[in-house]
């Protein structure tokens, strides 16, 4: 009997597991916590919480932390203690030592890339792009098959480069505005701070 509990493997620590999608999108759906998951992949993983409170407070005042009030930091400041971060350490994305007011990424949350898709005035969801790229690739077709003046008088091969050109680039800019622009730490601020 002692032979098998000794070939039962040990569960996994709590550091090793990999989310669930239920405990991203609910860390995920705060701001403040984002902005905290942010601010900890940019600046090595650790921080004490003054210091991640000024930086939070920053962004969501859209101001310098030279600017900041005291009232605009200690709000922060005491939702961050009271609140965010006990639930970021009970979902397991930092280690929250409330004593000394340290922060730190968990290992899981280290190794772990989270993408915040924040759409400005300007912008175009890309799944609106693809669509619009497909119905220029349907109609263009639909022309050269039905002998419709210019597309007629250009030779299918040119189509063919056209279409996979315009798709490779895409694809590229694309994967450029998701890995560098909308991921949590891969910038200077996070992707739904305004530009100053």
């Amino acid at each position: 009997m002692r032979e098998l509990s000794r070939n039962v493997p040990e569960p996994p620590s709590f550091r090793d597991h990999e989310f669930s999608r239920d405990v991203i999108l609910e860390v995920l759906s705060n701001r403040r916590r984002r902005f905290v998951l942010h601010y900890l992949k940019q600046n090595g993983d650790h921080t004490t919480v003054s210091e991640l409170a000024d930086r939070v407070a920053g962004w969501e005042n859209n101001k310098p932390i030279e600017e900041l009030t005291h009232r605009e930091r200690k709000r922060v400041k005491n939702a961050l203690r009271q609140f965010h971060l006990p639930k970021m350490e009970s979902c397991g994305f930092v280690e929250y030592d409330s004593r000394r007011g340290n922060v730190a990424l968990s290992e899981a949350a280290s190794n772990a890339n989270f993408y915040v898709d924040s759409l400005t005035d300007g912008d175009i969801p890309w799944g609106l792009y693809y669509i619009g790229l497909s119905a220029l690739s349907a109609v263009c077709l639909a022309s050269l098959w039905f002998g419709v003046y210019p597309f007629d008088s250009l030779p299918p091969l040119l189509y063919g480069v056209f279409f996979v050109t315009t798709l490779a680039v895409s694809s590229a800019g694309h994967f450029y505005d998701n890995y560098y622009r909308m991921r949590l730490g891969a910038r200077a601020e996070p992707p739904e701070v305004e530009e100053r």
